[in-house]
């Protein structure tokens, strides 16, 4: 994986601490031109990797790629799935059913319909193939390496103990795709006790990694010692805590943790996608 990893949350009005910066984030880039912009001046900066949810926008970013071949020659995507606000917002408009019927194939519906929730719900598995394969179709002809688990559902997984979808989800990625499986958490230590338990070594792990402890389950001192002492592959995001932190100082705090292989963040301006990349290369060593 890329040292630096680019990111999409300030493109979708995301910011963890301010109402007001979301709104100013949605009315800058209502339009695609506007992502497209900041993306080509990350790339320009010799950024190759962008971190992104499956939006129903980043088809229209996808498109654009797929049209401008050189332009993005050797740019990966990352995706990370599924975009929990895209189904909610369609059970709203649509219901349950409704829902099933636009993102499912109609003959999985029809089996679902006659079988009944009881069936659905032993059939678990071959539904979640079906919405990988439904979140994947827009990055068709895009190099896409590594395939996320959002943590709305890893973390929703380890809640209910399902740990067998994890080993289905990881054996499904490598075998259709080609690609490698990450998962998105925000419990870090407990989510790798539970895929080492499942016979998923090495895993591709993103978690809030800073040094305030910021969305970090369990507390700081167990995710410092995981860093220190585990085997797998980590990815820290929201390093500067939505804010709370100056970059030199993030940074320089991951640089204590030589296993981090990965800094994902999101920048808007060209200054700052700059100074991040350079502290992210200055401090950030891997083994």
């Amino acid at each position: 994986m890329d040292k630096v990893l680019f990111g999409d949350n300030q493109f979708f009005a995301v910011n963890h601490l301010s109402d007001e910066k979301s709104r100013a984030q949605a009315i800058r880039f209502k339009t695609d031109e506007a992502i497209i912009r900041v993306l080509d001046s990350a790339i320009d900066l010799g950024i190759n990797t962008f971190m992104c949810t499956t939006h129903d926008r980043i088809a229209n970013i996808c498109d654009h790629m797929r049209n401008n071949p050189e332009r993005y020659k050797g740019f990966k995507i990352y995706p990370c799935m599924p975009y929990a606000h895209k189904y909610v917002n369609a059970v709203t408009e649509l219901g349950i059913i409704g829902t099933l019927k636009e993102y499912l194939p109609g003959n999985i519906f029809s089996t679902f319909a006659k079988g009944g929730l009881a069936f659905a719900k032993k059939d678990v598995i071959k539904m979640m193939e079906l919405l990988i394969d439904a979140e994947m179709k827009m990055f068709k002809g895009i190099d896409t390496p590594v395939i996320f688990i959002q943590n709305v559902l890893t973390d929703m997984i380890l809640g209910m103990g399902m740990k067998d979808i994890f080993v289905e989800y990881h054996n499904y990625i490598i075998k259709k795709y080609n690609a490698e499986p990450g998962y998105i958490t925000m419990n870090l230590p407990l989510l790798l006790d539970v895929l080492e338990e499942s016979g998923i070594k090495n895993p591709i792990i993103c978690s809030s990694i800073n040094k305030i402890g910021f969305r970090m389950s369990g507390g700081m001192d167990i995710y410092e010692k995981t860093l220190a002492e585990r085997e797998f592959r980590p990815i820290a995001m929201q390093v500067l805590a939505a804010g709370a932190i100056r970059p030199n100082e993030a940074i320089e705090y991951l640089g204590k943790f030589p296993r981090i292989e990965s800094v994902l963040f999101g920048a808007s301006s060209q200054g700052h996608i700059r100074e991040t990349k350079e502290l992210i290369e200055t401090h950030l060593t891997t083994q």
